[in-house]
């Protein structure tokens, strides 16, 4: 079996799962007019399908040749990411198809009467309703795609937790004991209201992770409970509208232990030089 990071797999899913919902947007906001505009605005979301479709067969490929099939739960995993596959190369065929509808301005055979206004107008209108329909089924499937594919990131981020899972008796030798700021963060984050949210800040996305009580854990500190998988958090809204982070049992287990006491600050420096003014002798 193939050696596989499956953190790294999971991070990887969710940056597809992105790019769906990106293409998602496109097509279900796309404005054309029907003609050589329509070719030019829907053969891009076409392309971008394929792509998408290519890079998911490439990740389900990936997990069905590495040691994650060892794992219990791992084919549901690879089912569902089978079902991206499908989802998308549908959302594809319904772009083709809508381009299929398009009505073309070619010439005629020789001996037909070219088009005219009022023609091309009948012609037209027939032809939008059936391409707005393969548009929005196309919008359906890229949808599902992108749920699907968060649904899979997650289950592969739970797997690799459960894997872990182990007693503080029993910890890793190369886990390093949490720190006091670690422990607080995991402390507050196992209350069950914290969320990972993205602000605007002077036209920049900051991701930030918020607590009930209030107690501020940093970025950092977020991404290294989950790196150790005592965190784990729900990728199936928007971060813009927050993603609930859940302590793992690992991250619970965690918790029995007491409290690290926090590092102190050096001592401060013996001055090196005498004060400049001393007491006059007397």
């Amino acid at each position: 079996m193939t050696p596989l990071n499956l953190a790294e797999q999971a991070q990887q899913l969710r940056c597809l799962a992105s790019d769906f919902e990106a293409l998602h947007a496109r097509v279900r906001d796309i404005s054309y007019t029907p003609g050589t505009d329509a070719l030019r605005q829907i053969s891009p979301l076409l392309l971008k399908a394929q792509d998408l479709t290519a890079t998911a067969l490439v990740r389900l490929g990936a997990l069905d040749s590495s040691a994650y099939t060892s794992i219990a739960g791992s084919r549901a995993s690879l089912e569902c990411l089978s079902s991206v596959v499908v989802a998308s190369s549908l959302a594809g065929n319904d772009l083709a198809s809508a381009l299929y509808a398009n009505p073309y301005e070619g010439a005629p055979f020789p001996g037909y009467a070219a088009d005219d206004t009022s023609t091309r107008t009948t012609r037209h209108a027939e032809a939008i309703p059936k391409m707005t329909g393969h548009l929005a089924d196309a919008a359906h499937q890229l949808d599902l795609s992108a749920t699907a594919c968060h649904y899979v990131a997650t289950g592969i981020t739970r797997d690799l937790a459960a894997t872990r899972h182990e007693t503080p008796s029993a910890r890793r030798a190369d886990d390093p004991p949490l720190t006091s700021a670690q422990y607080d963060a995991l402390k507050a984050l196992a209350l069950g209201e914290g969320k990972l949210y993205e602000s605007s800040q002077r036209g920049l996305g900051v991701t930030r992770v918020a607590t009930d009580d209030g107690t501020r854990v940093s970025i950092a500190t977020f991404r290294a409970l989950n790196k150790r998988g005592l965190v784990d958090w729900d990728t199936s809204t928007s971060l813009f509208h927050g993603q609930k982070i859940t302590v793992t049992e690992h991250g619970r287990q965690a918790l029995v232990s007491p409290r690290p006491a926090a590092t102190a600050a050096p001592p401060a420096r013996a001055a090196s030089k005498a004060p400049a003014v001393q007491g006059a002798r007397r």
